[in-house]
């Protein structure tokens, strides 16, 4: 593959509306996004498969926003996978990670699916919104744990609009990531319930999105065929990529929020943290930690 090829299917994002402004549609590719993160985790495949529809969920949802507004995703359930999180900004940062990384279903049981995995429980969706103090949270029962189905559930229960979701994640048998990616559909107001059944006939009849990527269709090709009949004007596209804003500041200054006697447990010794979200290993030293210290022990007078 070429060099101008490598660049035209690096992982991105392209949204569109259809030209009589009667719904909007995004497609993302994230293969090497949900790679990284299989990297960074050390996930096992189950949870390859449901970060990587999380993450590619997030970012359909947080191309609807504005600059650095952001979406996150959390599925917490009985599963033994526990809790699943995922974060995506309007710019292309994703980023998250699973409670329980490594462990697996036992797909011997005709009666296991990759929904026991998380289990019953919560999806919370939060907005990270410009000029708000506080997100916007909504939260909504787990339905089946496949994150697929929970995410259009989400769709129809708390946006309130009708909508079509794809998200899929194809693993080869060493568990690395073939190929990833998602299409969202949003019904505009004023647009007919026609429009949307065709286009859920349209997608019933299209192939997985990762079998489309691995016949080397990129996102432009996909967005037309997901379309169907339907003629569309792009509007926006972007890369994506798996970005993390950690870093031994940030951590310095959550240190500074404990209280002295907590800072003072520590011993003055070097603290090693890690970050969930990148699996980042940050080191505040003793020297960092004295003044820290010093500063809790002043407050207290």
């Amino acid at each position: 593959m070429s060099l101008k090829e490598k660049f035209k299917f690096k992982d991105r994002l392209i949204k569109g509306i259809e030209l009589d402004g009667q719904f909007k549609i995004s497609v993302v590719k994230t293969t090497d996004v949900v790679q990284t993160a299989k990297e960074n985790h050390h996930l096992s495949m189950l949870n390859t498969v449901l970060l990587g529809r999380a993450m590619t969920a997030a970012m359909l949802l947080a191309s609807e926003l504005k600059g650095e507004e952001r979406i996150k995703l959390q599925l917490e359930g009985n599963g033994p996978v526990g809790m699943i999180t995922a974060e995506a900004n309007r710019v292309g940062e994703m980023r998250g990670y699973v409670l329980n990384p490594s462990v697996e279903l036992d797909y011997s049981d005709d009666q296991v699916s990759i929904g026991d995995g998380i289990g019953l429980g919560l999806l919370t969706v939060s907005k990270i919104l410009y000029n708000e103090a506080e997100p916007r949270t909504s939260t909504i029962e787990i339905i089946k744990g496949d994150v697929l189905s929970d995410m259009a559930h989400y769709m129809v229960q708390s946006e309130q609009i009708l909508s079509a979701f794809l998200l899929d994640v194809d693993l080869n048998n060493s568990g690395d990531v073939k190929q990833a990616g998602g299409i969202l559909i949003q019904r505009l107001p004023g647009a007919s319930e026609k429009v949307l059944n065709d286009l859920h006939k349209v997608l019933e009849k299209l192939p997985p999105v990762s079998e489309l990527l691995n016949d080397d269709l990129y996102i432009d090709e996909i967005m037309e065929r997901a379309a169907g009949t339907y003629k569309i004007k792009e509007l926006d596209r972007q890369p994506v990529h798996f970005f993390c804003r950690c870093s031994a500041d940030r951590f310095k200054n959550a240190l500074s929020m404990l209280s002295y006697d907590e800072l003072k447990a520590m011993k003055g010794e070097d603290q090693e943290i890690i970050c969930h979200f990148c699996g980042t290993k940050h080191t505040v030293t003793k020297k960092d930690l004295h003044p820290i210290i010093e500063s809790a022990k002043a407050r207290m007078n």
